[in-house]
């Protein structure tokens, strides 16, 4: 049996969930928290009674690895099926009374009688269906199967669909999932770009303020009008003996009477009708002490002290000195700005605007160009509705759509869904494919130990069931190198600070596989599950890293190995029977300046050092791509700009001032990440660039107030670009330059002064 991961981390996460719904002052927030404390409530109970076993490709006991499950932050299955649902109306209206223990067993099971089979041939014929899950491609898949004489291939397919049918839905949800045509992809459907914008509201502080605006200093001018009506001679003022003028309560128009009744009814009408906002009932405010004197008085004066007429005279005093008296042309300049205000649409009437206008497009589908539908809508708004747009990746990332790579690697399977499905000569297979496909690329990542590896899409019963069925063609080979070579440009263009996430990783596998190209890629890996232990693939992307990267700046400064020995022998790890590279191992672990030890007793930092070691041996998939992809020519024409790209980023990452220690370390790690990334671009530059970039390097730090904590790394690698090397302690021999690493199991050089987080 392997190991199973600490619960430790999941009981932070539920007290966290727990803390915020409790807390949270939204109740859209609190709700949220509670039901994602549900979900890590259903993973340590999974854990505490042996149902869930978390660390496994197959998490949920007595479930094939094959079944899409409910995955919650860090890769904890919850134990929850995402194919198990109720039925919908519309499949509810399907569901004959017939043999099954559960409505959903009786549906699956009508779909495999000549009606149902009938039924999903005619969704796959007008391709009027929708996989939202993989394993809604299950029984479709046997339809054509058996519709085109594979009919042995069918039932092997549901005798191993047999002990699900009951819980699972196996079948797509009618309706259609309109696809970007060719290289064109889209972050989001119109429907979910309309329900986020449906969705905006106005802030309690906006609400409040729109309504003090267009309710309470209306009423409030027609309050003060009353109260200087019955003053006689020059109305009150301020000045710096105090208040001057008349006295209220000294004359008492004919209407006023009445004029006080009708004011006293709107704003009983107003407070029950507007909420928002409280200024009217500020106990010290000239509204509340005008509005009390006016409800007290009820003929005349006579209700009122002295006192209380003092305070209404005061306030007339206040509200007339500070903003004119009723109908003067400074009030009334003062009421007419606030009215232009308030008359302006606010955020949740210009999303509601927006939305009413994406009406017109099918809810699943995308939006062929911004600019109908943007208008004069504001910039930020536009940038929402742009989530929608097709178009190629280079424009989406030039619009700034996708602001990531780990962004890129959500849309990047629109694309690569298309170049595989087309290895299917069938074209309702090569759709039913496509769609399959963009489902399991949805599924989320499970914590694995012990070097499992991930669900396959081939693993999926009814995608191995085609697998005969599938012929490489050599179009589709073309497209899959060509949009390789592009998404990896445009990744090192478009974000030069970042490694590639592992969504993005696997995403390139598939296209390198489709291509022809394999590749040994390289995942991060996590320092909290980190066992000691390397697979063969990452000490043969060591070996062509060393080779590709041998005498330039990259390989000096990281001081990378000139040759590998061949390794006799790699050794099998336990019953997965995969090959480990013991001496790839060895390596990272004296680069960390430690040895090999039990997984138990090492600490997160100590697994960090020689992970880091190992992405450096690796340049975490950098040389293996730009290698295998001949990419060198194409990259040294922009590699002096993403690389001081690279460093600016370094540079303004550490410099972000930050209160907390673990933010801080975060920010060096990041930094050094990015440092790295910068320093395998300046491989491919000349020394005089190299130099100049170091030069602008200095002057970046100064400027940025880092020369005391920073001037060392640079000093290093200038250094090193002038030929030197550090030594094996990552010094520079008589001076004070140090080789710049992210991770350490001590106090960080690089480490800023911070106060502790408060508890």
């Amino acid at each position: 049996m392997g190991h199973t991961a600490s619960p430790g981390y999941a009981y932070g996460q539920l007290e966290r969930a727990v803390r915020t719904a409790l807390s949270a002052k939204d109740g859209g927030t609190r709700r949220r928290a509670r039901a994602k404390a549900d979900r890590w409530q259903d993973v340590l109970t999974g854990m505490a009674t042996g149902s869930l076993r978390i660390g496994s490709r197959a998490p949920v006991a007595g479930t094939p690895a094959w079944v899409t499950l409910e995955v919650v932050h860090g890769g904890f299955a919850t134990g929850r099926f995402l194919a198990e649902v109720p039925l919908s109306p519309a499949e509810a209206a399907l569901c004959p009374d017939g043999p099954g223990r559960t409505d959903r067993e009786r549906l699956n099971l009508w779909y495999l009688t000549d009606a149902g089979l009938a039924a999903l041939r005619a969704m796959l014929a007008t391709e009027s269906y929708r996989i939202d899950v993989p394993e809604d491609a299950a029984l479709p898949t046997v339809a054509w199967l058996l519709e085109h004489g594979h009919a042995e291939a069918a039932l092997d397919l549901i005798a191993e669909l047999r002990p699900h049918l009951h819980r699972l839905r196996l079948a797509p949800l009618p309706g259609s999932a309109p696809r970007p045509a060719g290289a064109l992809v889209r972050l989001s459907t119109v429907g979910e770009v309309r329900e986020s914008l449906r969705s905006a509201s106005t802030p309690p502080a906006i609400k409040a303020m729109l309504e003090t605006l267009t309710v309470w200093h209306p009423l409030f001018d027609r309050l003060v009008a009353l109260w200087c009506d019955t003053v006689e001679g020059e109305l009150p003022r301020l000045d710096e003996t105090g208040v001057t003028g008349g006295w209220p309560c000294r004359t008492w128009p004919e209407d006023w009477q009445q004029r006080r009744a009708e004011w006293l009814a709107d704003y009983a009408s107003a407070r029950f009708r507007h909420t928002a906002s409280g200024v009217h009932v500020h106990p010290k405010s000239n509204f509340t002490r005008l509005y009390r004197a006016l409800r007290a008085c009820e003929q005349d004066s006579s209700e009122l002290t002295g006192r209380d007429v003092g305070w209404i005279r005061r306030a007339l005093a206040n509200t007339i000195t500070k903003h004119g008296e009723p109908g003067s042309e400074p009030r009334a300049a003062l009421r007419a700005l606030q009215a232009s205000v308030a008359a302006r649409p606010t955020h949740a009437e210009l999303a509601a605007a927006l939305a009413e206008r994406l009406d017109r497009f099918p809810a699943d589908g995308g939006l062929p160009s911004i600019e109908p539908v943007a208008g004069d809508a504001p910039a930020h708004l536009v940038a929402k509705v742009a989530r929608a747009l097709e178009a190629p990746i280079e424009e989406l990332v030039a619009r700034k759509v996708i602001t990531s790579a780990d962004v890129l690697a959500t849309v990047l399977p629109q694309i690569t869904a298309q170049l595989l499905a087309a290895n299917f000569d069938n074209e309702q297979l090569s759709t039913l494919y496509a769609q399959t496909y963009a489902a399991f690329r949805r599924r989320r990542s499970l914590l694995l130990l012990d070097l499992e590896n991930q669900v396959r899409i081939e693993e999926l019963p009814w995608v191995h069931a085609l697998d005969w069925l599938r012929t490489r063609r050599p179009d589709a080979t073309r497209a899959a190198r060509q949009t390789l070579s592009q998404t990896v440009l445009l990744a090192l263009s478009a974000f030069p600070q970042a490694i590639l996430p592992n969504t993005l990783v696997r995403e390139l596998g598939a296209l390198a596989k489709q291509a022809g190209l394999p590749m040994p890629l390289v995942e991060e890996v996590a320092a909290d599950i980190f066992m000691g232990i390397f697979t063969a693939k990452w000490r043969t992307a060591a070996e062509l890293t060393s080779r590709t990267m041998a005498g330039t700046l990259y390989a000096r400064y990281y001081d990378l190995p000139e040759s590998w020995t061949s390794e006799p022998r790699p050794r099998r790890f336990r019953a997965l029977a995969k090959g480990t590279a013991n001496d790839f191992a060895d390596l990272c672990f004296a680069r960390a300046g430690g040895t090999r030890t039990s997984w138990r007793l090492r600490s997160v930092a100590v697994n960090g050092t020689v992970l880091e070691q190992s992405q450096i041996l690796t340049t975490q998939n950098l040389a293996v791509l730009v290698h295998t992809l001949d990419l060198r020519k194409r990259l040294q024409a922009s590699a002096p700009e993403l690389a001081a790209e690279s460093l600016t980023w370094t540079v303004i990452r550490l410099a972000t001032r930050t209160d907390h220690h673990h933010a801080a370390l975060q920010a060096v790690k990041n930094a050094a990440y990015a440092w790295r990334q910068a320093l395998f671009f300046l491989s491919f530059c000349d020394v005089e660039t190299q130099r100049a970039t170091v030069r602008e390097l200095a002057e970046q730090v100064t400027r940025a107030g880092l020369a005391e904590r920073f001037t060392p790394a640079v000093t290093g690698l200038a250094h090193v670009v002038e030929g030197g090397r550090f030594t094996p302690e990552g010094r520079i021999g008589g001076g004070n330059g140090r080789r710049f690493l992210g991770w350490t199991t001590g106090k960080h050089w690089c480490l800023p002064e911070v106060r502790p987080a408060r508890g």
